[in-house]
């Protein structure tokens, strides 16, 4: 039987994370500012936008009294509801300009697809599984995988960053703040021993700091100089 120490300490560590996880969500910001003030999405990519509102949706649909119902599922809504209406946001803008300057949007294609994907698995572990603990292990898998797609999705970038060796579209903030969530939810994770939790965040910290080392590679000016091919004048 658990203490009831043992449960408040679960609940305020919990209650940290989903701070963290807020903070997650709002990160990209400057991202945002940037492309309404340019009035064009340039070549910033969408993916990690798609991404996090799939993740937020499965988060949302498992804190379900008829999925796993738990003392945090309040928490659970209310800070993936906030970041479900802020990825949403994001993503508004992004379709705006990019269908104002491009002519299409892929935001409209991808966000149809999550939600034919997230009614399959709602459909799947109402009608497939009849105990909260086998539905919460089936929902919580796919949870798992995106949330690993959500960590690694700015990598998207990763091929244009090599080739261009500029970071000017690395959407630096995000992974930053991907890193320390990630981070957070794996010693979250060994404490209460969550395998799925542990491994989809320890993976996705790892990620994280991937885009870290790959920004902080190409951010640095003196090496960027010293790669860059030399311009040789025409000989007349």
């Amino acid at each position: 039987m658990v203490s009831a120490s043992a449960e408040f300490a679960h609940a305020v560590v919990g209650s940290i994370g989903n701070v963290i996880s807020l903070i997650l969500y709002l990160s990209p910001m400057p991202t945002f500012c940037h492309i309404y003030n340019q009035k064009d999405v340039e070549e910033f990519q969408c993916y990690p936008y798609v991404a996090a509102v799939m993740n937020c949706l499965l988060l949302i649909f498992q804190g379900l009294p008829m999925v796993a119902p738990s003392a945090n599922s309040p928490f659970i809504f209310i800070i993936n509801g906030l970041g479900l209406a802020v990825e949403l946001l994001y993503l508004h803008i992004f379709r705006y300009y990019e269908k104002k300057h491009k002519g299409f949007s892929r935001v409209v294609l991808f966000l149809a697809a999550e939600v034919i994907l997230l009614a399959i698995i709602v459909t799947a572990a109402l009608l497939g599984f009849h105990t909260h603990s086998n539905r919460n292990l089936f929902v919580g898998i796919f949870c798992a995988v995106s949330n690993v797609v959500m960590y690694g999705s700015p990598l998207a970038i990763m091929k244009k960053v090599v080739l261009t060796r500029s970071v000017e579209y690395m959407p630096h903030d995000l992974s930053l703040a991907s890193f320390f969530n990630g981070v957070f939810w794996t010693v979250y994770a060994v404490i209460i021993f969550d395998p799925l939790t542990l491994a989809s965040n320890g993976l996705g910290a790892l990620l994280s700091l991937a885009q870290l080392l790959l920004y902080a590679y190409y951010s640095n000016p003196k090496r960027t100089a010293a790669v860059m091919p030399v311009q040789l004048e025409p000989v007349i």
